[in-house]
């Protein structure tokens, strides 16, 4: 009887470790891409440095992962592939391989990309969100969120605060401002940090330069004819900031 006790014991216990499998269900962001562009570095070039892909998201339930970039989102079949891998296929257009590494969800390298880290949001997440808003939250707080003085330009010496969540104030007539992350924005700049800057639906691409604390924003000068498609330079500058 002692015997078949311990034997349903082991059984029981066997079956609890086995069903403990590391969760990867959620939202996960290149992280290592913003903390490097937050330290005051071109950021098309942190961005590239440190993956293509700026969020996953992935739906153990429904075996659904969908990954963004810049300027796209994809969605594959989530597959178990050994204790804490896991394939994506793309419908058999390519496969990528998920490896759960502590708190890092790993993108392991492809014969095209590199290995890519992504770990949780720290902020909490907007329900319903168009795909890449977490990433550009986070983004917007660590790289441009606070108050920035301006030293030169219109308005010297006020203060300009930019917000998380894509709003600005203190920066002429503009109350909004977005980065561009990559895909046609960064195409048209020609490998320029560019930004937009509007009020309502009124607003144009500037380029900027960012190094340390110091922002300067420059007039984009279009070199393309008006049928074709935008080609843009460095022009005068407009603004030169400093974070507070």
């Amino acid at each position: 009887m002692r015997t078949l006790l311990a034997l349903g014991l082991m059984l029981l216990g066997g079956c609890t470790q086995t069903s403990q499998t590391n969760d990867i269900n959620g939202l996960w962001i290149n992280q290592a891409a913003i903390d490097s562009a937050a330290q005051g570095r071109p950021l098309l070039r942190a961005i590239d440095a440190h993956g293509l892909n700026l969020e996953w998201n992935i739906d153990t339930r429904s075996g659904k992962a969908q990954v963004s970039n810049a300027f796209e989102s994809g969605e594959g079949q989530l597959r178990p592939k050994a204790p804490d891998v896991w394939t994506v296929d793309y419908n058999g257009h390519g496969t990528d391989e998920l490896h759960l590494d502590g708190k890092q969800l790993i993108q392991q390298t492809t014969r095209n990309y590199a290995a890519q880290r992504f770990t949780r949001p720290g902020q909490p997440i907007v329900e319903g969100a168009r795909w890449g808003t977490t990433f550009r939250l986070a983004l917007n707080s660590a790289y441009m969120a606070g108050q920035w003085k301006i030293i030169e330009g219109q308005g010297a010496g006020n203060l300009v605060v930019f917000n998380a969540d894509g709003s600005v104030s203190g920066l002429a007539q503009n109350d909004r401002y977005e980065l561009c992350l990559g895909g046609d924005c960064a195409t048209q700049g020609a490998g320029n940090d560019t930004l937009y800057l509007g009020k309502g639906d009124v607003g144009a691409s500037w380029i900027f330069i960012r190094y340390g604390k110091q922002l300067e924003i420059l007039q984009a000068i279009n070199l393309s004819r008006p049928d074709e498609i935008p080609q843009l330079t460095p022009g005068p500058r407009q603004w030169l900031l400093e974070k507070q």
